[in-house]
């Protein structure tokens, strides 16, 4: 999200009590007022014609848009929010179409045109008429009282009435002209220099020289910006340097600059950027934003809205003013239109031309996870908001997971996800890092099986991220909802799973009779592994929360005492608080599979451990084991404290912290895209941020994490900081990616309802 106000109000309103709010102590919390603040997206008009080139666009005191091409005049054509237009012939004025538009500008807020015979318009009952006579013209100005400053080449004259004022020439073909209105000065560029023009008598002066002069603008400030391939430097009236040549940007060769109600917008030949008030930039790249990459032209839409000429076509970047919540109906309609398959939270794949119209619902190995996690979004929805939509939305999420335990007809045992039957070619899937398993001999299905229905498969080989999806929902239910049914079958299947787990030494023992790849919590298994990898401690973590929810809604001793065994006699404690500073990669003399594992950061752990807090610290098995957790989630916190993630900040609170980056998570919430088709993504070419000479285990490519607008990466499991990724022809749900990290915020009396005017 870019904003030309980012203002966040702040104050502290609320107590939450453990009893209340998920395990969290007395203590007093930020939160944020809901205010309206501007949501920026993009609409996009492309041309099917490629011979076509382009030069300007404007929107004047109508709201119309035209464009200004190498084949005339042309219109924006029925573009909408993900659904582009096109661009077409301007045919609203038929003798338009005989005439050789070489230039147009706004004056008075009309347009006004230069052809090869006049200076004209079809505003003002189209009384302006006003002949040049030079050849070959194309540059044009407006002045005072309907006079114009016309150029051609090197040479420029000044016009009223048909009639020549003055004439003159400067060192090279002309770029671009403007006119000061409240000094009466006209200014040329030209590739080297900058030139002043006085209406009154035409005196020239040079104001500036350089090399590689592309663009310029007049500042309200009474300053000069000037565009060059290097940068962009600052004057003022007199030529002097203001502001010194800035080549921190995310691009240098620049090709537009434009003031627009108080903003410095930069064009480029890859992208656009606005200047911040902090110096930094909001930077619109790739077809999230534009149609193509070469900006032309940049010029002030309709509407709170900016107009960015490419190349390729017209992007549109709308400002639209609305609150988080607002935001968060807009993703709630989303997910429900093209996102849920048989009730599973899916992401949409297979997408020709980023057209959503050719989208299919995805298989993911992940389906579990999602769908726990978008289920999470809807319970807390319904907790703050009371609306019967959530609560369905909730229980239609919970039958696809219950379903998922059902289909496999092994009470416990869950499948990664289902479709109906004859759609996946049922084989053994090898995986070529299996070779290099733990113990000889690991031979894993997870291909697809029948259920008992011939109409339906269901896909094997369920995983721990997998299990820690079930469980965040599970226990939510059992916890929060408020029908008795519902929260009994969500108990007896955190029974049944856990169960099953404990029955078969804490692991989760697939449809082959074996554990499942990443189905293991047993000690056996991850005390194997030194100290410093990662899937030591995520695993001890996950398995004592899961075991202490059980008992919680169960009430089986079972449980406890697994847990407090766990606890007490295999170093399960020690390994869920070991210091994060502590994780790293393998030594050199581990087995291969530990080093597979450590090399580099897992940030699907992130999510695991995350989630899976929800069970560790509410239901610790005693109060002592509160202030423990507790200290283990804030030394994970504050590793993962760079990405700004709302998500890890909201859990992070869920234990009553009072310091969790609430001003950071708002930013995510407000910079999160509303458009998330997985378009083509390039940052790494970027002279504007700041690069880590060594990315470290994390993968920590830059100093500060890029706006989640900006980057690839959206899903919470992925790297936040990794800068470039191809077209993925696929939208994201917003289910588990903005609606969970929201409505957790609301949930938990962080974020406030919508504060309106």
């Amino acid at each position: 999200m870019k904003k030309f106000v980012y203002l966040l109000p702040f104050v502290v309103l609320q107590l939450f009590s453990c009893e209340q709010k998920a395990g969290q102590e007395k203590e007093s919390l930020s939160v944020y007022q809901d205010v309206a603040y501007l949501q920026d997206y993009a609409v996009k008009f492309y041309s099917d014609d490629e011979q076509l080139s382009f030069k300007k666009v404007f929107a004047d005191r109508n709201e119309v848009i035209q464009i200004l091409t190498s084949k005339g005049l042309m219109n924006p054509v029925n573009g909408h929010f993900q659904y582009p237009g096109t661009i077409g012939p301007d045919i609203q004025y038929r003798p338009m179409l005989d005439k050789k538009v070489s230039d147009f500008i706004l004056y008075q807020n009309q347009f006004v045109y230069l052809d090869d015979e006049a200076v004209f318009s079809n505003a003002l009952a189209g009384k302006l008429f006003s002949r040049h006579q030079t050849s070959q013209a194309d540059v044009l100005a407006g002045g005072r009282d309907f006079a114009f400053l016309v150029a051609s080449g090197s040479s420029y004259t000044l016009i009223h009435d048909s009639k020549a004022k003055f004439s003159g020439q400067v060192d090279s073909p002309v770029l671009d002209s403007k006119y000061d209105s409240i000094t009466g000065q006209f200014y040329i560029l030209t590739s080297t220099a900058l030139y002043r023009i006085s209406e009154s008598g035409g005196e020239q002066k040079q104001v500036y020289s350089g090399v590689g002069l592309t663009a310029f603008d007049l500042l309200a400030s009474g300053e000069i910006a000037l565009g060059t391939q290097e940068g962009y430097v600052v004057v003022d009236a007199l030529g002097q340097v203001t502001r010194p040549l800035n080549a921190r940007l995310p691009w240098t060769v620049l090709t537009a600059i434009q003031e627009i109600d108080g903003k410095l917008w930069f064009g480029s030949t890859k992208g656009a950027f606005m200047l911040r008030e902090d110096g930094k930039f909001n930077y619109y790249h790739g077809e999230r934003w534009l149609p193509g990459e070469q900006v032309i032209h940049i010029s002030k839409g309709p509407e709170q809205s900016v107009l960015i000429l490419t190349d390729r076509g017209l992007g549109q970047i709308v400002f639209e003013e609305m609150t988080l919540e607002d935001k968060a109906l807009v993703f709630e309609k989303q997910v429900r239109k093209r996102h849920i398959r048989y009730g599973i939270n899916a992401n949409v794949s297979r997408l020709h031309n980023h057209d959503l119209a050719t989208t299919q619902n995805s298989i993911a190995d992940s389906d579990n996870l999602w769908t726990g996690m978008y289920l999470g979004s809807q319970l807390f929805r319904y907790l703050v908001t009371q609306s019967e939509e959530a609560k369905q939305n909730c229980y239609e999420a919970f039958e696809a997971m219950e379903r998922l335990h059902h289909i496999t007809r092994i009470p416990g045992l869950f499948g990664r996800t289902f479709e109906r039957s004859g759609y996946f070619e049922f084989r053994k899937e090898y995986r070529d890092y299996v070779e290099n398993y733990w113990y000889e001999g690991y031979n894993n299905n997870v291909s697809w099986n029948h259920s008992e229905d011939p109409e339906w498969d269901w896909r094997a080989s369920a995983s721990s991220d997998q299990a820690v999806g079930q469980m965040f929902a599970l226990i939510l239910i059992a916890e929060y909802i408020d029908e008795e049914d519902w929260r009994n079958r969500a108990i007896k299947l955190v029974d049944d799973l856990m169960g099953y787990i404990v029955a078969n030494n804490y692991t989760l023992v697939d449809v082959d009779g074996k554990p499942s790849l990443w189905g293991r919590w047993n000690p056996e298994f991850i005390n194997r592994f030194d100290t410093m990898i990662g899937d030591r401690k995520v695993y001890s973590s996950n398995l004592i929360a899961f075991l202490q929810a059980a008992y919680k809604f169960t009430g089986k001793e079972i449980y406890k005492n697994s847990a407090e065994d766990l606890i007490g006699n295999h170093g399960y404690l020690e390994n869920l608080t070991r210091p994060f500073s502590q994780i790293g990669q393998a030594p050199a003399d581990a087995d291969e599979w530990s080093k597979m594992l450590s090399e580099e950061w897992n940030h699907s752990d992130d999510e695991m451990y995350f989630l899976a807090y929800w069970g560790l610290y509410p239901y610790a098995l005693h109060d002592s084991l509160k202030p423990i957790y507790r200290e283990a989630i804030k030394d994970h916190w504050e590793f993962e404290r760079p990405e700004k993630n709302a998500l890890w900040n909201f859990c992070y609170a869920m234990t009553g912290a009072s310091e969790f980056d609430l001003e950071e998570s708002i930013w995510h919430l407000k910079e999160f895209p509303l458009d998330m088709i997985e378009y083509k993504t390039e940052n790494s070419h970027r002279m504007d941020i700041e690069m880590l000479m060594d990315p470290g285990f994390w993968g920590q490519l830059t100093a500060e994490v890029l706006p989640p607008d900006e980057r690839p990466e959206l899903k919470h499991n992925r790297n936040l900081f990794k800068l470039d990724a191809g077209d993925r022809r696929s939208e994201l749900s917003a289910g588990d990616t903005y609606l969970l990290p929201y409505w957790m915020g609301r949930y938990l009396g962080v974020i406030s309802a919508p504060v309106r005017k």
